[in-house]
């Protein structure tokens, strides 16, 4: 990424930040302009053909990836890009049973093509929308595999009865049993439901 700040108070909140704390997670961020040679840090150029916005040049991608496969050996590397593969829950159940991940953020207007054919194993897609930068995208993986791993979530069958798991869910109900005028299932309240 070239925006490391992003990822702290998300990170550091809720059950992810549970999670880090208890060990079952660890994330960490890197500046993808450390890997830039030129002097203003450079990630970007002007793509080959014209056209608007800039690409990502391949070159700095390079050297991140290596050095992230050095340090994680058998990380899976994943590209966030809106090319890829969408995601599922099948796919982040499969993600999930990966020791490393390496999550890479796109931005302007894309990464230079030889990155995907090349240097990653999958491009992942988190839906056909256009986002400012790959972030967002990989805070939505990071949660949605991370709730896959033993002891993030508190109670393993939420994990299991899950929307997607168990199929789409029925609408839920709480107290007060009446609001507004709006009331709860009798069904729900006779309990025979």
């Amino acid at each position: 990424t070239i925006c490391p700040q992003f990822f702290a108070s998300c990170l550091g909140e809720g059950l992810l930040g549970k999670a880090s704390d208890k060990g079952l997670v660890r994330i960490e961020v890197e500046n993808l302009r450390d890997y830039a040679t030129d002097k203003h840090q450079k990630v970007d150029d002007e793509p080959y053909g014209g056209g608007a916005g800039m690409v990502m040049k391949v070159d700095v991608w390079a050297a991140a990836i290596a050095k992230a496969r050095a340090d994680l050996p058998g990380a899976r590397v994943v590209l966030l890009s809106p090319q890829g593969e969408t995601l599922s829950d099948a796919a982040t159940r499969w993600l999930a049973q990966n020791e490393h991940l390496v999550l890479c953020c796109g931005r302007y207007e894309g990464v230079d093509e030889r990155v995907a054919e090349n240097l990653v194993d999958e491009t992942l897609s988190i839906g056909d929308y256009v986002l400012t930068g790959g972030e967002p995208a990989a805070l939505v993986v990071i949660d949605a595999v991370a709730r896959k791993l033993p002891g993030v979530i508190g109670r393993a069958e939420s994990v299991e009865t899950d929307t997607f798991a168990a199929g789409l869910k029925y609408p839920q109900y709480t107290r007060p049993p009446e609001y507004r005028g709006w009331q709860v299932p009798e069904v729900l309240l006779n309990g025979d439901h």
